[in-house]
């Protein structure tokens, strides 16, 4: 079996892969695609196979792609990019690289995508069953992207499409744990950000990679506990802006999704149910 990741030199992605090669068994490659050659080498050294081209590129995905049995389609473009690029990756590259994987005969596609593409709260727990309803304070170009590469990836026929849903990632030396007081800082108090530890992110995307007879599911992925603005100011050591106790949240189950699906379904468990397990763990 061969499998392609995109992504590898992303946030996730680079470590996703060592975990993929980790449990991966004999006759069992790994393939990665990557613009730059310089930042394959940690792909090539970990013993994955390399492709270097533009996700973006027609000739490149179907050398990608050539004799490949699986796709896992990590990659991305969100934070700080032009909503042209955020398009142009998030959405029409995914949907080439599955029309290319199509083509090819690849027999599984895991596509990564994001909770967020569930835009506003429902007043409970959000299922994989919700449709997409654009709005609230995260929605934009990235969110809008995912959605709609999910919505035409899924409507591919003859292509085992799987998508695995994202929540804030955090963990082993990722910086988006500080980066999250961007937004936190104007928070109400009590307002809840959902989490999923890398190492928990990897986990998920294996069970959905592997499991036999998933076709067209979704899942969402996270821990058993939701942080809220003052807990996210604490673990980062920073002072509590007072105005956060005066702010109200107008949308409080935004973003905070329900896991039942991954674990009854593919046996899922949070390594770090929450982000203080991974805390006390060593594991931020």
């Amino acid at each position: 079996m061969l499998t392609l990741v995109t992504g590898t030199t992303g946030q996730v992605g680079r470590r996703f892969l060592p975990r993929l090669l980790a449990q991966s068994r004999a006759g069992e490659r790994v393939r990665v695609l990557v613009r730059d050659e310089a930042r394959g080498e940690r792909a090539a050294e970990l013993g994955a196979e390399v492709v270097v081209g533009d996700l973006r590129d027609a000739e490149t995905l179907g050398k990608a792609v050539a004799g490949v049995d699986a796709v896992v389609n990590v990659a991305a473009s969100f934070r700080g990019v032009p909503d042209e690029e955020a398009r142009a990756v998030n959405r029409d590259a995914a949907i080439e690289l599955g029309r290319a994987a199509l083509a090819s005969g690849v027999g599984r596609f895991v596509q990564v995508s994001t909770c967020l593409v569930y835009g506003t709260g429902r007043g409970r727990l959000l299922v994989e069953e919700d449709e997409s309803r654009p709005g609230g304070p995260m929605w934009g170009a990235y969110p809008e992207s995912k959605a709609e590469a999910e919505r035409q990836l899924l409507a591919m026929e003859g292509l085992d499409v799987r998508v695995a849903r994202l929540p804030f990632v955090y963990g082993e030396g990722d910086p988006h744990l500080a980066q999250s007081l961007m937004w936190a800082k104007d928070w109400a108090a009590a307002k809840r950000l959902q989490m999923g530890h890398h190492a928990d992110v990897a986990q998920g995307l294996l069970r959905i990679l592997q499991a036999p007879g998933i076709d067209g599911r979704i899942y969402n992925i996270g821990d058993y506990a939701p942080v809220t603005a003052v807990e996210l100011h604490q673990l980062n050591g920073v002072e509590v802006p007072a105005e956060l106790y005066e702010n109200t949240d107008p949308d409080p189950w935004f973003g905070i999704t329900s896991t039942e699906r991954i674990r009854r379904e593919l046996g899922y468990r949070p390594l770090y149910p929450s982000v203080y397990a991974a805390r006390d763990a060593g594991a931020l």
